[in-house]
This record gives C-alpha cells, sequence and structure tokens, in this order.
C-alpha cells in the first residue's frame, strides 16, 4: 500500500522531518553545556534533557531516513513491508523518552526522595503501558482495533497528566519567589503540548490511509515532540537555572 503525495505535501513532511532532527540535536548541545550554569542538585534535569533530545535526535535520524528510502518520486510505501515507511522508530523513541521526561520534571522540583520515588514508581510504568498500547492501534488498518487501542493508551495517558498536572501545582507554594509562575507555565505547557499527540493519532482512525492524513499524522507528531522535547526541555532549563540563582548561585553564571 502506497501513499501518493504532491509536491507540497512531500517537501513538507521531508523538511518538518529535518526540522525536528536538527532542533533535537541543538537542544541536546544547548543543555550539554549549560550545566556548569545550574547548581549540582538540579544537574540530573538537564541530563535527562540531553539524553531526551539525543535519543530522539537519533530517532528522526532514522525516520528521516526511512521516508527517503520509501519514496518512490512523491509515492511513500506505508504497507508496513520491508523497505515502507517505519513508523515503529517513533513508538521506540518514546518508549525510551517518555519515562525520561517524566523523571526529568521531577528532578527540577526537586521533591523530598519518598515523594520523587512515589512518583518515579508510578509514573514510569503507567508511560510504558500508554506507548505499548498505541501501538498497536498506530500500526493496524482495522478502524475498530485502532479505536480500541486508541482508548485503552488514553487512560494511562490521562492518569500521567492528572498526577503530574497535580503535583506540579502542588509545588508551586514551596517555589521560590518568581519560579511559581514559571512552573505554573510548565503545567499548562505539559497539557499544550502532550495534547497534541492524540489529535495526530485521531488521523489514523478517520478512514483510510490518505495523503492528507499521511502528512497530518508526521507533522503533528513531529511538531508535537519539538514542543515536547525541546521547548519543554529549554522550560525546565530557565526553571533550574531561576531556582539556582534564587539559592545563591551567582547570576553571571
Amino acid at each position: 500500500m502506497s501513499v501518493t503525495l504532491d509536491s507540497n505535501q512531500w517537501n513538507l513532511v521531508y523538511n518538518i522531518f529535518s526540522f525536528g532532527l536538527i532542533s533535537m540535536l541543538a537542544c541536546t548541545v544547548y543543555t550539554l553545556v549549560s550545566q556548569a550554569r545550574v547548581l549540582p542538585k538540579y544537574r540530573n534535569a538537564l541530563v535527562m534533557s540531553s539524553m531526551v533530545t539525543f535519543i530522539a535526535g537519533y530517532h528522526y535520524w532514522r525516520i528521516f531516513n526511512s521516508f527517503g528510502e520509501a519514496s518512490d518520486g512523491f509515492m511513500v510505501n506505508v504497507s508496513g513491508d520491508h523497505g515502507s515507511f517505519n513508523e515503529a522508530y517513533r513508538y521506540v523513541d518514546w518508549l525510551l523518552t517518555v519515562p525520561l521526561l517524566l523523571v526529568e520534571v521531577i528532578a527540577v522540583l526537586a521533591l523530598a526522595k519518598e515523594v520523587s520515588k512515589s512518583l518515579i514508581t508510578r509514573l514510569v510504568p503507567a508511560s510504558a503501558a500508554m506507548i505499548a498500547l498505541g501501538y498497536p492501534g498506530e500500526i493496524s488498518s482495522d478502524q475498530n482495533t485502532q479505536v480500541l487501542y486508541g482508548v485503552l493508551s488514553t487512560i494511562p495517558f490521562i492518569y500521567i497528566l492528572y498526577v503530574l498536572f497535580n503535583e506540579l501545582t502542588k509545588s508551586l507554594e514551596r517555589q521560590p519567589a518568581g519560579v511559581a509562575e514559571t512552573v505554573g507555565r510548565l503545567r499548562l505547557l505539559l497539557i499544550a503540548t502532550w495534547g497534541v499527540y492524540p489529535i495526530a493519532y485521531i488521523f489514523n482512525i478517520v478512514g483510510d490511509a490518505t495523503a492528507g492524513s499521511f502528512v497530518a499524522i508526521q507533522v503533528g507528531y513531529t511538531t508535537a515532540d519539538i514542543l515536547a522535547k525541546c521547548v519543554f526541555g529549554l522550560t525546565i532549563l530557565k526553571i533550574a537555572r531561576m531556582k539556582s540563582h534564587a539559592e545563591g548561585m551567582a547570576a553571571d553564571h
């Protein structure tokens, strides 16, 4: 099975993959060289952020290559057979990066050890379940299967957002002056960025594979990844720097 894109659609997908790749690599470098600009207690959060974007960058390189190899002119092989466009790279990426994203948020909040451990033991398995349940629906061509696994994966998805939103809200009163506002925006960024994923998934369900649905899915997922990994990671860095300065670190770092 193949979808035939017009030249604008093909170029859009090609360019969004390229943009996703360079965004991940640039953010990896920036968060790595920013380690010295925060106190040691917040550096784990930046390490996690660098790992997230590095892993995503590698997978975007594979996605980028897979798109080129699956293309014959403007016709893209999406059959799932050998040589077709490989959507599985996204799910392998998410299986690794989503737990790290969650740990990254917990690390920058610098919560009590018991609270951090409790959050990690609840959220990491939930994130693995979310990704594992979403994949069968993503690769299926049966609409009922797509809907079933879409609903099942949404359950841990909502649970993760609910727990994180509540924990970020509870942490506001413990944040230094000026930091609470940024942490408050982080809650909204979390909802906004993660909310793009199910919207993109819906384009799998609306009917048979078409050029329009293929483009919408790839642009949607890539945009969500850039927001959830790069923009989110840079916000984590901002919070870490603000908290470091509030706790006595020189402002010129």
